[in-house]
């Protein structure tokens, strides 16, 4: 029996009734497809390494069509029965609040931000923000107000209570009131709640079929999701998720301030590679050939001898087309450069850098609460970490009966997969400093050991649940070795003369590595992909929004 098959394609699809649903003329979701042609039988568009083409969609995939497509149509059911209410739905513009009038002779508010506001206990305030939750009844109605430091809880009555039948998800408001400690038995944020006596509307949020709810709905199809990800930003998990990001990079900044690292801005638009040609993203440069830049690493080698130790938070950039679940075509890249040190400073320089960045972050007021509720019985990994060899690590997968990618016994010098690298940190359940990998599955300027010419002073840093989240080594410091590594990978060396002049004006032992912001984040948060842990993921077929 012939199968008719529907084709979606991320880059050039369009999700739209009018769409064929052809190859020349594929949807753009998985769920929209379901959900317009209710079937299963869909093919989807991969470009990866190793396949190009459309592919009869996975289980998994279709899994997530049909949970997708179940939520589209039930946005539909919702606003076909607004549309069959507008008669009798209330006019957007014309809601009115001009009831409400401010009462003079009360005490002078304190204007103050929500998280300050718990310690304004029977004082009277004015705060700002966005209306997170509303529940109304007769002669009461219960508000969540949230301004980016904190929720509050405010109950309104009278005036007030009627007019905000009137308000809306999302509206910005300020609200006046009086900071009431909670009734013993009762919970609340910061322990207490706002008796409003005025409130005014800045910015009204729609109501009816555009409202804020039927833009963002739950269990909606990821990539639904994302379309509306400047939406889906307002939501407990994922700010909550931005909070523990920034507290993560200030606490890294704490922590090089007390190593005596300075922080440095290398360019992010460069013409030369560090981790190999084929995920460089290039650009047209004033008529010359340049690319977004890999890693901040070669330029920080040139900072060492000005200034020191140094370290960067800049944006990296990999055109990988992976659709793992921790990887992304742009990532915030901490990179670091140390000097007039040995492999063993390195890996206790990295140790320390993580349990105590880590410990800063579970100590801070708010991000500290953040981790516990976002990953409940999370632990501070304790030092010192699990130091095993690459060769100690490939007996250990053939003793598990691990295969490599090729369903095969490992050997020494295949490259550790993920999902290989993760059963192991996983099984061993301890963060492993996987270190002395080979020369051939290395970049070209690690330094070889002096004891076994094979493997270089490398290191990969595994943590259970999310696999590796660093990398570094120490670097060559001879440059005969050097222009030996730049011909081995097929690198012509000219462009790279500055590079090669570290070791020619003042050469020392020196090494680094690179920390994946969203990769750490992952694990500290418990997100099942490092896209949950950035603002605006950009990864293979997504640039918006």
């Amino acid at each position: 029996m012939f199968t008719t098959y529907y084709y979606i394609n991320e880059k050039t699809g369009v999700d739209s009734a009018e769409t064929a649903g052809n190859e020349e003329a594929p949807f753009k979701t998985t769920a929209f497809a379901y959900f317009i042609k209710e079937s299963s039988s869909l093919k989807v568009y991969k470009e990866e390494e190793t396949e190009k083409g459309y592919f009869e969609i996975s289980g998994a995939g279709l899994k997530k069509a049909k949970k997708g497509g179940e939520s589209l149509k039930k946005k539909a059911e919702k606003q076909a029965k607004a549309a069959a209410q507008a008669p009798t739905e209330k006019v957007f513009e014309s809601l009115d609040f001009s009831k409400l009038k401010l009462d003079d002779s009360l005490e002078k508010p304190v204007k103050s931000k929500i998280v300050k506001a718990y310690d304004l206990k029977n004082q009277r305030v004015k705060v700002a923000g966005w209306v997170h939750r509303l529940r109304l009844s007769k002669k009461l109605a219960f508000l969540v107000l949230r301004d980016g430091s904190g929720f509050l809880q405010a109950v309104l009555t009278g005036d007030c209570a009627l007019a905000a039948v009137n308000l809306t998800l999302e509206s910005s408001v300020y609200l006046y009131g009086t900071v009431k400690p909670l009734p013993e038995g009762k919970s609340a944020p910061g322990g207490v709640e706002l008796s409003v006596d005025y409130f005014e509307v800045v910015g009204l949020a729609p109501c009816g079929s555009d409202s804020f709810t039927n833009k963002i709905q739950e269990n909606a199809d990821p990539s639904l999701l994302l379309d509306q990800r400047h939406l889906a930003l307002r939501g407990e998990t994922l700010s909550a998720v931005m909070k523990v990001r920034a507290a993560f990079l200030k606490n890294i900044r704490r922590f090089y301030d007390e190593e005596s690292l300075i922080e440095v801005t290398p360019p992010n638009m460069v013409q030369t590679q560090v981790e190999g040609g084929s995920t460089l993203f290039k650009l047209d440069y004033y008529g010359e050939e340049a690319y977004l830049t890999q890693s901040s690493q070669l330029y920080l080698e040139t900072f060492n001898a000005a200034l020191g130790d140094v370290y960067c938070i800049a944006e990296s950039f990999r055109a990988e087309k992976s659709h793992t679940r921790r990887h992304l075509s742009e990532y915030t890249h901490i990179e670091a450069e140390l000097s007039f040190i040995d492999f063993k400073d390195l890996l206790d320089h990295i140790e320390k850098l993580l349990i105590n960045v880590v410990k800063y972050v579970l100590e801070d007021p708010i991000a500290g609460p953040l981790v516990e509720q976002l990953n409940p019985g999370f632990k501070l990994p304790e030092g010192p970490f699990i130091r095993m060899e690459y060769k100690d690590a490939i007996t250990w997968l053939q003793e598990h009966g691990i295969k490599n990618e090729e369903d095969k016994e490992f050997q020494f010098g295949d490259d550790i997969a993920e999902a290989a690298e993760r059963k192991m940190v996983d099984t061993i359940g301890k963060p492993i400093l996987l270190i002395r990998f080979p020369v051939a599955i290395k970049s070209f300027y690690m330094k070889k050991c002096k004891d076994d010419p094979r493997v270089t002073e490398s290191v990969d840093v595994l943590m259970p649940t999310v696999g590796e989240i660093t990398g570094g080594s120490m670097r060559i410091d001879d440059t005969e070795e050097l222009l030996a590594g730049f011909k081995r990978e097929g690198i012509d060396p000219t462009s790279y003369y500055w590079f090669i002049d570290q070791r020619k004006y003042g050469t020392c032992p020196h090494g680094g590595y690179g920390l994946g912001t969203e990769r750490i984040l992952a694990w500290l948060c418990n997100r099942f992909t490092v896209r949950e842990c950035v603002p605006y993921p950009r990864f293979s077929g997504r640039a918006t929004p």
